[in-house]
């Protein structure tokens, strides 16, 4: 019973990771507005880079899923 309790209160943790992704690709999307109205001619060039931040914001939501499932079904 002990076990189990601590296995969800565990997995409710690893899950508090998809909470901060979330507002960290809020904060990625709002700054490329930012900067297209300030840099129109660099488009490409920070649709760019706001696409890899937001791969790598993503890849810590799915770490911190696939954590949860681990500690869920072991």
């Amino acid at each position: 019973m002990l076990l189990n309790a601590a296995k969800l209160i565990g997995a409710g943790l690893a899950t508090i990771s998809i909470a901060g992704t979330g507002v960290g690709i809020g904060i990625i999307f709002s700054a490329l507005i930012s900067a297209y109205s300030r840099t129109p001619e660099h488009q490409k060039q920070l649709f760019t880079y706001a696409i890899l931040g937001f791969a790598l914001s993503e890849a810590i939501a799915l770490f911190g899923l696939m954590l949860s499932f681990l500690i869920l079904f072991s």
